[in-house]
């Protein structure tokens, strides 16, 4: 066992697949399950290093892809890593840039090698492989880093998700050979769409590559909830036990309450601070639009059961005013609710697992909320 990475299982719902533990990092122990707020360029939007943990955030995500483009990954090593180049002492966690790869990046080429690319940001020609990600990861210096694979649309057919899932299989391999950094997690990822077998045999191969942690890959990316939830069952029971477990790109209610059922420990999404920009936030009365005209003369906090800085010192018709306004400040105040919101939620989560009750608490979530993909 690393001693300085490891996952501590305290407590399983009797009810559930629900898990509560603590993850030992180098920067820290954190509570799982947790949700990771977004810092894509080694900020998350509007807020501070020290908002965030204040607010109780374990670990926060950035991004290889973004940040080798800006300002470039050999400042952030000259900084020191990324915890002195953005001021954050608790742990993060980098993924490797193959989603923007697959998602932004202009007239992709995938070869054996790599994926060869155009710069989204102003067309320069670029390559990405196993050992480039590793290698940029190794400079960013983050706790958790993730492997580089190939993340295909849905829905695909059957033969291409198969070749899909062997590459990033011997792409998983080629990166852990190049990862030399022992202060650092580099997880595996599973793949293999919505294929079960396929799920099933990428996890057993990765397993046997031996990860101290492995993420579930390629959903949210506009498959039904339904097709979500099936790819998590077809994966979470061959993955380890004593492992960390983390659903990439997860941030709605609904969403992060099913995986914490079926024994996920980790999520991230730019969800909750995108949406709060727009105006539309998470409260234990629902959902609201702040933008709407009936809160201009509502003097009430936003959600009277929330703890975070905004609900105790501001009142909605403030909060339209500034968002009505487009004043910085509003974006500001409305991210640091959503992104509390969900935190609490979590911390809320933890303790119906250890008194065995999350399925109810599942559920009462769910009711109140309904979907909130989209939200």
């Amino acid at each position: 066992m690393n001693k300085q990475f490891y996952l501590e299982i305290i407590h399983v719902d009797k009810n559930s697949g629900a898990r509560y533990g603590l993850l030992h990092t180098p920067h820290g122990v954190v509570e799982v399950p947790m949700f990771m707020p977004v810092g894509t360029l080694a900020t998350v939007k509007t807020l501070s290093p020290e908002e965030i943990k204040k607010m109780g955030a374990g670990v926060i995500l950035a991004n290889t892809y973004h940040l080798s483009l800006r300002p470039g990954a050999d400042i952030v090593e000259k900084a020191g890593g990324l915890h002195k180049f953005m001021n954050y002492d608790g742990p993060i966690l980098t993924d490797s840039g193959g989603f923007q790869v697959f998602s932004l990046a202009q007239n992709r080429k995938i070869t054996e090698e790599g994926v060869y690319f155009r710069n989204h940001l102003n067309g320069d020609k670029l390559f990405f492989s196993p050992e480039v990600a590793i290698e940029i990861e190794e400079k960013l210096g983050a706790d958790i880093i993730m492997s580089f694979d190939e993340c295909i649309h849905y829905p695909a057919d059957y033969e291409y998700v198969k070749a899909s899932v062997e590459r990033t299989l011997r792409w998983a391999k080629r990166g852990k050979d190049a990862h030399k950094r022992e202060d650092q997690a580099l997880f595996g990822i599973v793949q293999g769409s919505d294929f079960p077998e396929l799920r099933k045999y990428c996890a057993e191969e990765l397993i046997k590559i031996d990860f101290p942690g492995y993420a579930i890959g390629g959903t949210s990316i506009g498959e039904p909830k339904e097709v979500c939830l099936q790819m998590l069952d077809m994966t979470t029971p061959y993955l380890p036990i004593d492992k960390p477990r983390y659903l990439m790109g997860v941030g709605s209610i609904d969403y992060i309450l099913e995986g914490v059922a079926r024994g996920i420990d980790m999520f991230d999404c730019v969800l909750p601070t995108r949406i709060a920009r727009h105006g539309a936030l998470m409260t234990s009365r629902g959902r609201v639009n702040i933008r709407d005209a009936k809160y201009k003369e509502d003097f009430t906090p936003l959600d009277p059961e929330c703890d975070c800085y905004t609900c105790k010192n501001y009142t909605k018709a403030y909060l339209r005013h500034l968002y009505v306004a487009d004043e910085t400040f509003g974006k500001r105040l409305l991210s640091y609710h959503n992104l509390r919101f969900l935190i609490r939620m979590m911390e809320q989560a933890r303790l119906a697992i250890r008194e065995d009750r999350f399925l109810e608490f599942k559920q009462q979530m769910i009711d109140q909320f309904g979907n909130t993909r989209g939200f």
